[in-house]
């Protein structure tokens, strides 16, 4: 090895003794078997040679940078990054807080609402901070109903509750997220009530909607929708009640009879903000922006990090 480059690795080596690992100039002397003056010398002449490049982030340069990284990482146009609350309720309360806010930004009127837990943190988060100013005119679900009890699963309470916060007329879809057949959604989706909603869906501007994990136990209807495909294609995550792969991947199948927003018109939407909540994991993150469906994200700062890592 060249004297110079010899003694530039050097220097790097005790840059990053110093910097990334914390040590004492006295502790990496000692290592070395050089006097600390040497070590503070050395330091200084590593940050003048360029080894060591030292950048001061104004407050909330980190996450502009992240953003600007998870633009070019996915092609997403903005989005919000939030940090870490100190239990998962308070990160999802902040994960809301970062969605109402970026429907500001974008001035949405037609707004389209998917379901799951986070949507149900939202409208906690809206009951506890009414937006008079709301630019919000119209919202409508992107989902039916379920049939189970949990209020994040009841797509026409949450556009109503929803609504009211916003000060937005509702408009309701009442038909279940999951008919017993691909027969009967067929019958389902030629009724008047669901062309009344295809038509809220033609006009929004912004869908805000879930990320979430694939479940590593599949429940019986995504069963009976999919079979094995979902187990075959690696399936990692959901949007909607749509399933995907890491790749980006949307899983289709013929028999699926699910009531939900059709994709290619979800897709003609101008805005689609994709939210994750606090235990989304890095890999559904990760598939939904291969996707290529989301125009805008809401996520933590830490997932965003592990992502780009």
């Amino acid at each position: 090895m060249e004297p110079k480059q010899e003694k530039l690795h050097r220097l790097a080596l005790v840059a990053r003794r110093y910097y990334l690992e914390d040590r004492k100039q006295s502790d990496i002397a000692q290592e070395l078997g050089v006097s600390r003056p040497l070590i503070s010398r050395m330091l200084s002449e590593a940050r003048d040679l360029g080894v060591v490049k030292i950048t001061i982030q104004e407050p909330g340069g980190e996450a502009s940078d992240l953003l600007e990284r998870l633009r070019q990482y996915s092609g997403l146009r903005d989005g919000v990054l939030v940090e870490d609350g100190a239990d998962n309720d308070e990160t999802n309360q902040r994960l809301s807080e970062g969605a109402v806010s970026l429907l500001r930004q974008l001035r949405t009127r037609c707004l389209g609402v998917g379901w799951g837990y986070l949507i149900g943190q939202l409208v906690t988060w809206l009951q506890k901070h009414p937006q008079e100013n709301s630019t919000v005119t119209d919202i409508c679900p992107l989902v039916g109903n379920a049939s189970i009890p949990a209020r994040n699963y009841q797509s026409n309470e949450n556009v109503r509750l929803i609504a009211q916060q916003l000060g937005a007329a509702p408009h309701f879809l009442y038909l279940p997220a999951l008919p017993e057949s691909l027969e009967e959604k067929q019958l389902l989706c030629s009724t008047e009530v669901y062309r009344q909603i295809q038509a809220q869906w033609n006009r929004m501007d912004t869908a805000l909607v879930n990320i979430g994990d694939y479940p590593s136990s599949p429940d019986f209807a995504s069963l009976v929708r999919y079979g094995s495909l979902l187990q075959q294609e690696h399936t990692c995550g959901r949007l909607l009640i749509y399933y995907f792969n890491e790749e980006g991947k949307v899983i289709r199948s013929d028999q699926d009879f699910a009531i939900q927003i059709p994709l290619e018109t979800l897709r003609q939407c101008p805005n689609i903000i994709g939210v994750c909540s606090a235990n989304t994991s890095v890999k559904a993150l990760r598939g939904a922006l291969r996707s290529g469906v989301f125009s805008h994200i809401v996520t933590r700062a830490a997932l965003a990090k592990e992502l780009l890592a």
